[in-house]
């Protein structure tokens, strides 16, 4: 096994990556041939500046995973990824807890005007009575998207005695009342947050969602922290309700571009701006650097997926349980196809028993394999076999049934 690490990641997250046989070539190693030790890499670990994109991959025949120490993948293509067989993983709540702190303050900062006290000070300037601010007690905190890091925010806004409400469909409403948070629709969280915080990934559907519609939505005096992605804000909107006094200020760790240059938000005083420090953590950066070579060791090792962004994760126990199913669905797979006669257009999977009560990607895509690596000249895997399904147009149905009339598992497929 070769693995490229093509940034720096901590001493003992390489360290976890040496096994006999195993070669490892680190970011100070390359000496500006990445390409050239991609060729024979089954592994490439990156945290932010390389891009992993389609050119990069073309170097890397035999690659397996990309693993990314953090959790933003804007640098890598993972259409590119997935059509070529790679599994993608990042380390979503590495540095929930650092992120979650910044978020806590830089909201505090904005309360108490500290960057401005700071600034006065350092001039030489006792200006007490200008810089009156208010407490976070008894305000109402939005928090727009309730996964690991924004769940660790409401917690220790919690503490400040805040109340919390919160939007994100796909946590459900007893989660989030376990943890104090009140759930609303997103109009709702607008209208109501003293402050609102952003913790949503980058989608469609997520990017420039602070804009002048939204902000319009928002209570007068809002003030809004951004340590998630720099696109979900309109920076030219948010200055401009700023100067205009709707909003009462905002603290920003990420940017549309970045580094930072021209932004009309730099000129604002009840502005706070850092250059996207929300994991720079010792601690985070130690978690994110051994947690993803972890799970790519296990991925090379024992083909365990934790934290995929491209294919479905599972944990030890459940590969453990499901992967005799893999094995039989793949076998099945591979059998129906020598034996089918006919064009293929469609399979069709049904799993009964308590089978059917699990997560069925992996058992699917290895019955896809199965088929296509009988038919066709590209090889398909676990990772690309229902896109290469799809872009083939054969259509892919499954049907669960967790109840069987002997009370035990199977799995039929059909074709």
């Amino acid at each position: 096994m070769k693995i490229v690490v093509a940034e720096k990641i901590s001493a003992s997250a390489v360290a976890l990556l040496q096994e006999p046989r195993w070669t490892v070539v680190t970011h100070d190693q390359l000496e500006g041939k990445l390409n050239s030790h991609l060729a024979d890499a089954d592994a490439l670990i990156v945290r932010s500046a390389v891009q992993v994109n389609s050119a990069l991959l073309e170097h890397a025949p035999k690659l397996r995973v990309v693993g990314r120490a953090g959790v933003g993948v804007d640098n890598v293509d993972l259409d590119a990824a997935t059509r070529k067989g790679i599994a993608v993983m990042n380390t979503p709540g590495a540095n929930a807890v650092a992120v979650a702190e910044l978020t806590l303050g830089l909201m505090l900062s904005m309360a108490r005007f500290v960057p401005r006290a700071d600034a006065l000070m350092h001039a030489g300037k006792w200006e007490k009575k200008s810089l009156q601010g208010s407490e976070l007690r008894g305000k109402t905190l939005g928090v727009i998207g309730l996964g690991k890091i924004g769940m660790e925010v409401a917690r220790r806004a919690s503490a400040f005695g805040m109340e919390i409400v919160g939007h994100d469909p796909f946590v459900s409403a007893s989660v989030a009342k376990a943890q104090g948070i009140r759930m609303c629709k997103l109009e709702e969280v607008y209208a109501a947050g003293d402050y609102l915080t952003l913790h949503v990934g980058l989608t469609p559907q997520t990017t420039g969602m602070i804009n002048t519609d939204s902000i319009r939505k928002m209570k007068k005096g809002v003030r809004i922290v951004n340590c998630a992605r720099g696109e979900l804000v309109d920076e030219g909107a948010l200055a401009h309700a700023i100067k205009q006094g709707h909003v009462g200020g905002a603290a920003l760790d990420v940017f549309q571009e970045e580094p930072l240059k021209d932004s009309p938000l730099s000129a604002l005083d009840n502005v706070i701006l850092t250059p996207h420090i929300g994991g720079s953590t010792h601690e985070a950066q130690e978690a994110v650097g051994y947690q993803i070579a972890l799970q790519v060791k296990e991925y090379l090792k024992s083909g365990v997926i934790q934290n995929a962004v491209n294919v479905p994760s599972v944990s030890h126990e459940e590969y453990a349980e499901m992967q005799p199913y893999v094995v039989l669905a793949e076998r099945l797979g591979s059998f129906l196809a020598q034996v089918s006669e006919g064009t293929l257009e469609e399979i069709s999977l049904r799993y009964s028993g308590h089978i059917a009560e699990w997560k069925t990607e992996l058992i699917r895509n290895a019955a896809i394999k199965g088929i296509l690596n009988q038919v066709l000249d590209e090889k398909a895997n676990l990772v690309n076999a229902a896109s290469i399904a799809s872009d083939r147009g054969l259509r892919v149905h499954e049907l669960h049934k967790p109840k069987s009339s002997t009370g035990g598992s199977g799995s039929v497929l059909s074709v």
